[in-house]
């Protein structure tokens, strides 16, 4: 496989890696983490004008017509500087359910409106009971007057409280955990009986519990096939958890080059911590593990891109070890850095709660084990 970047991402990495270092040192991220809708508004303007946020979008509706491997792009540099904007949950989740559900109508009228940033999405998807299973839905669509009405709960949906419009997973035919009988639907965040509880997440992001009261959506709203939307639901997944894995090589870059940089410069009887062997191998140990993950990384998504839903085997792969190095780097990390490591005040510890965050969505490591071995 050919892992060189194209001339066009080249040129997105390092638009995307320049706005990070002007923009993302940790005082400011700080700050921006403790807004109201817990990110910059005027960053994610800038993002639009940059074109990221249509990045996936075909061309006929004025996108880049990019696929899984330009986000990859992306997601790996904003994971270099912990970026807060809701990038993941609209430009990433959400377009990919318009892009491959919508019909001609609903994609004319909204995908303008998402490249331009003036419209939000997310995916709500998980339920109280769900745990990492995504077919286990209980939250129900009933057909009515030519559309259906929504009711159920919907948990820790990424940005919920600044999207517009949430895709939303219900069952419309069959049980609690049947793959057949679940549809997904473009539901309105200010629609009558929607009701959105925002809050912090501890990695200085935002996520939000969802519930609906006889929320009637249209026909139109409809993504994808009724009753077939599990296959779309695990493709939006997949593009997930590509994207989530690459940011989270992006932390692990900095977690190992910060902690080889602090154990140059701290000295002890004399020497510089770097100097003592055992420290020299255990951040041997961090980088191997790091490029590892990095190649993992790029195969699976390049097989995505080729082979698709087919190629769920090398996420499974992927996911688990990208859960399994992100601790082991950010432990080692942490304990290399002493007590300072600990504080609020180095980035050591907010990139090792990322990435530990990281691990818990779309499923933890030992899920996506569990899922490889069967």
């Amino acid at each position: 496989m050919n892992f060189d970047l194209s001339e066009e991402q080249q040129l997105l990495k390092d638009s995307v890696e320049r706005f990070v270092n002007d923009n993302y040192d940790l005082d400011s991220r700080q700050s921006l983490s403790k807004n109201a809708s817990g990110f910059s508004d005027t960053y994610w303007q800038t993002m639009a004008e940059l074109g990221w946020l249509g990045v996936t979008v075909p061309e006929a509706h004025g996108g880049f017509g990019g696929n899984q491997a330009d986000t990859m792009v992306l997601m790996e540099a904003f994971g270099k500087g912990l970026v807060l904007e809701p990038f993941f949950a609209s430009a990433v989740l959400g377009t990919r359910a318009i892009v491959a559900g919508a019909n001609s109508d609903t994609q004319t009228a909204l995908l303008p409106e998402l490249i331009a940033g003036s419209c939000r999405l997310s995916l709500a998807y998980a339920e109280e009971q769900s745990r990492f299973d995504l077919e286990d839905v209980i939250t129900r669509a009933t057909a009515a007057d030519g559309g259906y009405i929504i009711n159920g709960h919907k948990s820790m949906v990424q940005h919920g409280g600044s999207a517009d419009r949430l895709v939303v997973s219900a069952r419309t035919s069959g049980g609690q955990r049947d793959v057949n009988g679940i549809s997904l639907f473009l539901v309105d965040t200010k629609a009558e009986g929607v009701k959105v509880q925002s809050f912090p997440t501890v990695d200085g992001q935002q996520a939000a519990e969802v519930s609906f009261d006889n929320v009637a959506v249209t026909e139109s709203d409809l993504l994808g096939q009724l009753d077939n939307g599990f296959g779309l639901l695990q493709d939006i997944a997949i593009d997930g958890i590509l994207a989530l894995a690459a940011e989270a090589v992006g932390a692990m870059e900095i977690l190992y080059k910060d902690t080889v940089a602090y154990t140059q410069e701290r000295e002890q009887f004399d020497h510089s911590l770097s100097d003592f062997q055992v420290l020299q191998h255990r951040m041997v140990d961090m980088f191997m593990e790091y490029e590892q993950c990095k190649s993992l990384l790029y195969r699976a998504t390049l097989e995505v891109v080729q082979n698709g839903r087919e190629a769920i085997r090398i996420v499974h792969a992927l996911k688990y070890m990208v859960g399994k190095v992100g601790t082991f780097i950010g432990e080692n990390a942490v304990q290399l850095h002493g007590g300072m490591g600990m504080t609020e005040e180095l980035r050591i510890g907010h990139y090792f709660k990322r990435l530990l965050v990281i691990d818990a969505q779309f499923g933890n490591s030992d899920h996506h084990l569990h899922c490889f071995a069967g």
